[in-house]
C-alpha cells in the first residue's frame, strides 16, 4: 500500500511538470518561435519609438532582442503605455515587458524577473527657475504645480514626495516633463538616467540640484505571475548575461553607465 502512494504521488508530481511547462509562456514561444514584448516607446534611453516607422530603439529593445535572439525566435515589439502596462501581461497580449520599476502594486497582479538596473528619481524644472528650487522641500508647496504621467511610479511619488503640492496628472501619449516645457506645470520628477537624457535634448531643462536621488528602485522584467517555468528561465538568462558583462556594456551604450 505504502509504494502504492509513493507511485501515485510520483505520477501526480510528473503530471503537475507537464501540465506547467504546457501552458507556461515559454512553450508558446518556443512552438511559435515569437517573443512578444510589451514597451511603452516613451521612456529616453530605454524604449524610444519612430513614429514614422512603427520601429523601436533603445536598452530594452537591444535586450529583448538579445533574449530572442538567444531562445532562437523573432521578437515582436507590442506597442502599450503605463497605465496598462501589468493588465497587458496578466491578460497575454504580450509575454513579457521591457523594464519597470519594481513596486508591491505591480507585484500583487505580475512576476518580476530579477533585476539588472537600479534607478534613483530626481526633479526637473525650466532653468528660469534655478533661484526659485534648490531641493525637494521648495517644490512641496501650495503654489507649486508637479506632473505625472498616469500609471507611472512617478505619479505615486509626486503625490508622496509632494503633498502640499498641486498634482498635474497627464495620460499617454502626453508626457509628464511637456507639460513643464508648456509652462502648465513647475517641475516633474523622473529617473535619473531620463534626466540627463532630456536635459541634453531640451536647453530650456534643468535637474533641480537636490541633495540626492530619491527612492532608488530597481528596475526589472514584468511575466504572468503564475509562470514559474517563464521566470526561472529568464532569471537564469539574466544571471548569465551579468557574468558576461552584456548589461554593463550595453549601460555603456545607452550611457546609462559611465565610461
Amino acid at each position: 500500500m505504502k509504494l502504492f502512494k509513493i507511485v501515485a504521488a510520483s505520477i501526480v508530481l510528473a503530471a503537475s511538470t507537464l501540465q506547467a511547462n504546457a501552458q507556461s509562456a515559454l512553450t508558446e514561444i518556443l512552438s511559435t518561435g515569437v517573443l512578444k514584448v510589451g514597451t511603452t516607446g516613451d521612456w529616453n534611453p530605454m524604449t524610444m519609438r519612430d513614429v514614422a516607422t512603427n520601429s523601436y530603439t533603445g536598452y530594452d529593445i537591444d535586450v529583448m532582442s538579445q533574449l530572442a535572439a538567444d531562445l532562437g525566435v523573432e521578437v515582436e515589439f507590442v506597442a502599450t503605455d503605463w497605465k496598462t502596462l501589468v493588465s497587458g501581461v496578466t491578460s497575454g497580449q504580450y509575454h513579457i515587458t521591457g523594464s519597470a520599476s519594481v513596486s508591491p502594486k505591480r507585484a500583487k497582479a505580475a512576476g518580476y524577473s530579477s533585476s539588472y538596473f537600479s534607478l534613483a528619481t530626481v526633479p526637473l524644472t525650466l532653468k528660469k527657475n534655478a533661484d526659485r528650487f534648490q531641493d525637494w522641500d521648495d517644490l512641496n508647496q501650495s503654489d507649486v504645480s508637479v506632473a505625472a504621467t498616469l500609471g507611472t511610479t512617478q505619479e505615486k511619488q509626486v503625490k508622496d514626495f509632494f503633498p502640499n503640492a498641486n498634482h498635474r496628472i497627464v495620460e499617454a501619449p502626453a508626457r509628464d516633463f511637456q507639460e513643464v516645457l508648456a509652462g502648465r506645470a513647475d517641475a516633474n520628477i523622473t529617473s535619473n538616467v531620463e534626466a540627463n537624457k532630456l536635459v541634453a535634448k531640451y536647453d530650456q531643462l534643468m535637474i533641480v540640484p537636490v541633495a540626492e536621488g530619491r527612492a532608488p528602485t530597481p528596475i526589472a522584467m514584468l511575466l504572468p505571475q503564475a509562470d514559474q517555468v517563464w521566470i526561472n528561465y529568464v532569471n537564469t538568462w539574466i544571471t548569465l548575461k551579468q557574468e558576461q558583462g552584456f548589461f554593463e556594456n550595453l549601460g555603456k551604450k545607452w550611457q546609462l553607465l559611465s565610461e
